[in-house]
């Protein structure tokens, strides 16, 4: 929790019996729950996926990085472990794809099920 001071104010005959502020001023405190901005959003349904495959894709990228950087140093090449471990960059990729396109079409769902339960507007005569 945070205390936020305000400007000092004297008072003329001294602290008054029971009085809880701090000799510097009145203080306010503020009561946080979290530290930082909330998210009111909703999870959506393939966020998951999407989270899962840029992990996946970061690990990759991290052991194609260390694949690679023996070829440029001039020593000795890694384990072929490394290697298959470079594979989940690709798979990442799809993983995260395929969250993509999970959440597109559950966007149109939602959409297409709006639109019919929504009355359509009566259609206005026109002038001729």
């Amino acid at each position: 929790m945070q205390r936020v001071t305000g400007p000092a104010t004297t008072k003329a005959n001294g602290p008054v019996p029971g009085d809880k502020t701090s000799q510097g001023g009145s203080s306010v405190l503020l009561a946080r729950t979290y530290p930082g901005q909330v998210s009111d959003e909703t999870p959506q349904a393939g966020d998951l996926l999407v989270r899962i495959g840029a992990i996946m894709f970061l690990v990759g990228a991290v052991a194609t990085l260390a694949t690679v950087t023996p070829l440029f140093l001039g020593t000795d090449p890694l384990p072929s472990a490394f290697y298959w471990v470079c594979m989940l960059m690709g798979a990442g990729f799809a993983v995260a794809a395929t969250g993509v396109i999970r959440s597109a079409r559950a966007q149109r769902r939602q959409a297409e099920a709006a639109a019919a339960s929504a009355p359509s507007a009566p259609s206005a005569p026109s002038a001729t």
